[in-house]
């Protein structure tokens, strides 16, 4: 089992920034890919973005692409998810996931292990 923990969520103002991180631990070692995905109330998680492990493959929801940036160190096991231009559709809990083997990585179940989520509000 991985381990994961999500911080750097907060209250920004429209059109600002935020960095997301997720620290793993545990079986870091079977880690294929880590993505982001997002829950506003009422709404089913979505899918953010992802990268894969070892390649740095990265795929984005097409809302937010050229706006978020996902990104990887792997010696500190942590994933991170850069965002700018954030607008109040943004306003979600951001959840972090690990998948555990190769699948289609924009779907929830190819995640194995999840975060606790971290909330992000942005103000208009």
């Amino acid at each position: 089992q991985v381990r994961l923990v999500e911080s750097g969520g907060g209250l920004v103002q429209a059109g600002g920034s935020l960095r997301l991180s997720c620290a793993a631990s545990g079986r870091t070692a079977s880690i294929y890919a880590m993505g982001w995905f997002r829950q506003a109330p009422g709404n089913e998680r979505q899918f953010v973005a992802t990268i894969t492990w070892n390649a740095g493959t990265t795929y984005y929801a097409d809302s937010v692409k050229g706006r978020f940036a996902i990104s990887r160190d792997n010696a500190k096991r942590t994933v991170y998810l850069e965002m700018n231009s954030l607008k109040p559709e943004d306003t979600a809990v951001y959840y972090c996931a690990a998948a555990l083997r190769w699948g289609t990585l924009t779907f929830r179940s190819a995640y194995d292990n999840w975060g606790q989520g971290t909330q992000v509000t942005v103000s208009s």
